[in-house]
């Protein structure tokens, strides 16, 4: 008999590979083969949970903490998390409001559940996060890239969102600070995009997951301002600005009136997130804990403050210093006609792992990498020499033939 041929749900067609992973994969064979490569193509904080968490992870362990908790988290967890809001950003979000979920990408997964029906869409900036638009096309919708550039912050603008809208969008879906440009929306510019959801009955779901990690003006939160009492869905996540990417916790701020539906959709999809994680969270929140991530934030912001002008010293054109996250987004069309070939061969022959443009979006994505600076500046300082040996080498070449 011929063997059975299994028939996947078309959706999975939607979903393309997650480029950035598949350069991490080639860099890791690269090491095992014993060579050297530096890292810059995750965003991941190269810091990892601060002692106090630590420590409150094993007291969980050893205590027997591990039975699910409520659906939406524990209580304590989501007070702790209101009065983070309350005291870091002068934000009044009830306990209540706030879902705790396995890492932003749960958070995103339950939104998108509750939200998006076949057929509707949601307008993203373009370049964006890839897994953003396929958590859209998960639910059978639509996710709508808007071009963005440097006159906009690679952000989206009310004026483009009033542009794009249609008969079938559902909302908008922002990251600020962004990934892969590192910039953040201006507050009245997201509140206008707000409002003018809210006047076609939409849904502005806004991704803060880098809310910490800005460097040129304080951390802010929409939900100090309009966010507040309108129909906004806020991400956050303990990965980033927590460092604790492994973990998978995070948080999701939701009106009340979507309270039951978040928490019935969770019971279901995933019970709870990691009840040890959440115990451990819980030592987050502690004022010596904040201080070393404040202290962290500080140490990105010296490493931003090296990398960019490195960078564009070697012809790279940075159009935008970025004020958030740990990410540059840098043309590379002086140098190279084709930035995925580029990239590959700066891994290949540099030894220097960078995420190529067609990971983020359609618009211009030839021109452009995402470089990481997670990384101590002792890896960042070997980088540049390498890629700028690398670029010396390339001209001899050229200049040979």
């Amino acid at each position: 008999m011929p063997a059975s041929r299994l028939v996947l749900a078309a959706r999975t067609e939607k979903i393309a590979p997650f480029q950035t992973m598949e350069v991490m994969k080639r860099a890791i064979e690269l090491e095992v083969e014993g060579r050297s490569i530096i890292h810059m193509s995750i965003g991941e904080p190269d810091f990892t949970a601060p002692p106090a968490v630590l420590a409150a992870l094993a007291s969980a362990m050893e205590k027997g903490r591990a039975q699910y908790t409520p659906a939406v988290g524990l209580a304590r967890l989501r007070q702790a998390i209101s009065d983070h809001y309350r005291t870091k950003f002068a934000a009044a979000v009830e306990p209540e409001r706030i879902i705790v979920t396995a890492g932003a990408s749960g958070a995103l997964l339950l939104t998108m559940a509750a939200l998006i029906e076949t057929g509707n869409e949601l307008l993203l900036p373009d370049p964006s996060y890839p897994c953003n638009r396929h958590f859209v096309s998960a639910f059978e919708g639509f996710a709508r890239l808007v071009a963005v550039g440097p006159l906009e912050r690679f952000q989206l603008t009310e004026a483009l969102v009033r542009e794009h809208w249609s008969d079938v969008t559902r909302g908008v879906l922002i990251t600020t600070p962004s990934n892969p440009t590192g910039t953040s929306i201006g507050e009245s510019e997201l509140e206008r995009i707000i409002a003018f959801c809210q006047s076609r009955n939409g849904t502005a779901i806004v991704d803060e997951i880098y809310q910490g990690l800005t460097y040129d003006h304080a951390p802010t939160t929409v939900l100090r301002n309009a966010g507040a009492n309108d129909p906004v869905v806020v991400i956050n996540s303990f990965s980033k600005y927590f460092n604790m990417t492994g973990w998978r916790l995070g948080w999701a701020v939701v009106p009340k009136s979507l309270v039951p539906v978040f928490e019935r959709l969770s019971q279901n999809l995933f019970i709870c997130a990691s009840a040890l994680a959440q115990h451990a969270a819980l030592a987050c929140f502690e004022p010596e804990t904040i201080a070393i991530y404040e202290a962290r934030r500080d140490e990105f912001r010296k490493r931003r403050d090296y990398i960019v002008p490195a960078l564009r010293a070697l012809g790279f054109s940075i159009p935008l210093m970025p004020d958030g996250a740990y990410y540059v987004y840098a043309d590379c069309s002086a140098l190279a006609a084709d930035s995925f070939a580029f990239a590959r061969d700066l891994l290949e022959n540099a030894g220097v792992a960078v995420a190529a443009g067609r990971d983020f979006g359609r618009a211009e994505p030839e021109r452009w990498i995402r470089l990481s600076y997670a990384t101590p500046i002792s890896k960042l300082e070997e980088a540049i020499r390498r890629i700028g040996q690398y670029l010396a080498e390339r001209r001899g070449s050229e200049a040979a033939a």
